[in-house]
């Protein structure tokens, strides 16, 4: 399974931008995707997820301003993020969990996607 991640650049503080991931390949069932992101020198840290059915849940640093969603005839989920701040540059992945032609669960990373928030 491959991902493909777009949408990430340079915004200034109280910007918008919006992620996108595509997922393509053995897919069986698509289930729950997510965000996550990785700030140089800290740990990779959960930003929002979604399950098949749509329900989201965020991380507190980021609710209110991010709103994760999905399209599964797409294969696809977004992060659509407003009035960004300096602490939200990171490089942003996306994680999708799908079954497999044998109904096996597994686990998809993307290759990541920079956003740079400046002051």
């Amino acid at each position: 399974v491959q991902l493909v991640e777009s949408g990430g650049g340079v915004v200034q503080a109280g910007g918008s931008l919006r992620l996108s991931c595509a997922s393509s390949g053995s897919i069986f069932r698509l289930n729950d995707m997510g965000w996550y992101r990785q700030a140089p020198r800290k740990q990779r840290e959960l930003v929002a997820t979604i399950t098949h059915g749509g329900s989201a849940t965020y991380a507190d640093s980021v609710k209110g301003r991010f709103t994760i969603s999905r399209d599964n005839a797409k294969n696809t989920v977004y992060l659509q993020m407003h009035s960004l701040k300096p602490e939200d540059t990171a490089v942003y992945y996306c994680n999708v969990e799908y079954f497999n032609e044998y109904y096996s669960l597994e686990s998809s990373w993307g290759q990541g996607t920079q956003v740079t928030v400046s002051s």
